[in-house]
């Protein structure tokens, strides 16, 4: 069998203090969501981390309540630095001889760029999950997207990045994907729709 690819999942500021103010924030939740559930069966590790917090709550409980303590890389991270490469991140992830990061979550051009160029700066892949990414202007979504793509972002989608790190259907995880996959398919059409068509 075909090893799976040392990935990570990053969601990066989910929180209840963006909720009326994200464009399309339900769609970024959906993501965000589908993206943990698939992680239980593959193993994929995920990192959470909070924009200040004390101003902005806390991660909401749509995504808090899925996270899997063993899959957790640490515990979700507050933070005021925009990245959410904080040095014990980097070291999580130099520990875990992790290669591969897919993120999604918000503000697309502040958290979400800035975190994609350290990644990259760090010499890993990344992945920008389009359907997964969001600001409270739409409008600087696509431009952001465009910046990641000019830098070595792999921009992409969350079904997409799911079935390539399974590489292949004769798994035993791709069953569980799978139910992941069909019950998020109108959530992922719609989401497609909303976000994606402006990423291009």
């Amino acid at each position: 069998m075909i090893p799976f690819p040392p990935a990570r999942n990053s969601i990066c500021d989910i929180q209840e203090g963006f909720r009326n103010a994200i464009h399309e924030f339900p769609t970024v939740i959906s993501t965000a969501t589908k993206l943990l559930q698939a992680s239980v069966p593959l193993q994929i590790p995920t990192v959470v981390t909070e924009q200040n917090p004390s101003r902005l709550g806390t991660t909401i409980p749509e995504i808090s309540s899925l996270l899997s303590p063993s899959l957790l890389l640490l515990p979700p991270l507050p933070k005021t630095l925009f990245s959410m490469m904080l040095p014990q991140v980097l070291l999580a992830l130099r520990q875990q001889n992790i290669t591969s990061v897919a993120i999604a979550g918000i503000e697309s051009h502040v958290c979400i760029l800035q975190t994609c160029l350290d990644l990259l700066k760090a010499n890993l892949e990344v992945y920008a999950i389009s359907d997964g990414i969001s600001s409270c202007n739409k409008e600087e979504v696509p431009i952001a997207v465009a910046r990641m793509r000019q830098e070595g972002v792999r921009v992409t989608t969350s079904e997409s990045w799911l079935y390539e790190v399974m590489m292949d259907s004769d798994r035993p995880e791709f069953r569980e994907v799978l139910k992941v996959v069909k019950a998020t398919n109108d959530s992922t059409r719609e989401g497609l729709g909303k976000l994606c068509k402006s990423s291009l």
